[in-house]
């Protein structure tokens, strides 16, 4: 039996810039679009480095999950995108101010993003 896909948003994180949605669930499982460190109310990118990046950042994936009926607790994924691997430590220190034991499983890649952007991250739940 199929079941429909839904998407959902929330004003609490950036709104797409493109063609997709800042979350979609089927059946029992929620995928978050990836998220930056914009601030939802200016749209401009927070101030400091990676750690208010990253905060900002996961600040969003929480609000998108709520959204979908989700918590960081349903979370069994996580990928993370850093412009550099100098990044990673205070990327990964603001990182576990989010997640608890048992932790989801993460991918982190050092990529290109937009001029200004540090980190991008996305999560997969499952409800």
């Amino acid at each position: 039996m199929s079941q429909d896909k839904v998407a959902y948003s929330t004003d609490q994180a950036p709104s797409p810039a493109a063609s997709y949605s800042q979350a979609v669930r089927k059946g029992n499982t929620v995928a978050v679009a990836g998220q930056v460190g914009l601030d939802p109310a200016t749209r401009q990118l927070v101030e400091g480095g990676v750690a208010e990046q990253t905060r900002q950042t996961l600040t969003n994936v929480v609000a998108v999950l709520a959204a979908a009926g989700a918590t960081m607790d349903d979370v069994i994924m996580m990928r993370v995108y850093l412009t550099s691997h100098e990044h990673f430590a205070a990327m990964n220190e603001v990182y576990q101010e989010f997640v608890q034991a048992p932790f989801p499983s993460r991918t982190t890649v050092f990529v290109g993003l937009a001029p200004g952007m540090l980190v991008e991250i996305d999560a997969l739940a499952v409800l």
